[in-house]
């Protein structure tokens, strides 16, 4: 397994009770799982865990080789090797597309980061785009820019945080598509968290529900939407905001 993620437990200060519970995971190098859930179920908080921007109270994450925190250990955000997608992309608006692409390459030669730019502009069919600014791009343009800055330093593990959710019902459509394209040429191990199930549907290798801060299901896209049990008691969120099933 590439990514062991066992017995992972979180409480923000001054909570009553647990924000992540009992969290076990495991990712096959390669793999893209899913975290699915509604609003407050923990979701953004586990990407915060595995990414360092949290530590927990109390668990084991390891990726690959590498123990990123245990009860005696714990490695900073920017030694992790992991890369992340935020729900609005975060680019820099002042600087260039090339310029945001590069921003993580800063122990780079010129011309290693000359050659890494135009492998990701390729890879997210954004060849001549790399002199315009974010605020000269679409919705969906800013997206892949977002995808390529997190590539782009070859990261161990890719985090998406629902980066879809600013983009149209049709935009969206194209871009999940496109996006597990990438990821599988690519090779990168992805956690994806989103709330929304055709997200997960057409993403994921492996589906893992979580609900209040713990795993109620988990399965191959196949296996969770083709049960006969209503998929929305076990998000316990009401029918509407599943509507798009």
């Amino acid at each position: 397994m590439f990514v062991h993620i066992r017995d992972l437990h979180y409480k923000y200060p001054n909570a009553e009770e647990l924000t992540i519970d009992q969290f076990n995971l495991t990712i096959n190098k390669g793999g893209i799982t899913t975290i699915l859930g509604e609003s407050g179920s923990g979701k953004s908080t586990l990407l915060r865990l595995i990414a360092g921007l949290e530590m927990p109270t109390k668990g084991n994450i390891m990726v690959g080789d590498d123990c990123m925190c245990s009860h005696s250990k714990f490695v900073q955000p920017e030694n992790r090797g992991i890369g992340m997608v935020f729900q609005d992309y975060a680019l820099f608006p002042h600087m260039t597309v090339k310029e945001n692409i590069q921003f993580g390459l800063l122990k780079w030669s010129r011309k290693e980061k000359k050659t890494r730019l135009q492998e990701v502009l390729e890879l997210v069919n954004l060849e001549g785009y790399d002199k315009r600014y974010p605020y000269e791009l679409s919705g969906g343009q800013q997206q892949r820019v977002a995808l390529a800055r997190a590539l782009a330093p070859k990261p161990k593990l890719l985090l998406f945080d629902e980066p879809f959710s600013n983009l149209d019902a049709d935009l969206q459509i194209k871009i999940r598509e496109e996006l597990r394209k990438i990821l599988k040429t690519t090779g990168v191990t992805s956690i994806f968290v989103t709330h929304d199930q055709e997200d997960a549907q057409a993403l994921a290798d492996n589906i893992v529900i979580l609900r209040d801060g713990k795993i109620t299901d988990t399965g191959t896209p196949d296996e969770i939407f083709g049960t006969d049990c209503d998929i929305s008691e076990r998000l316990a969120v009401k029918p509407r905001v599943l509507s798009k099933l």
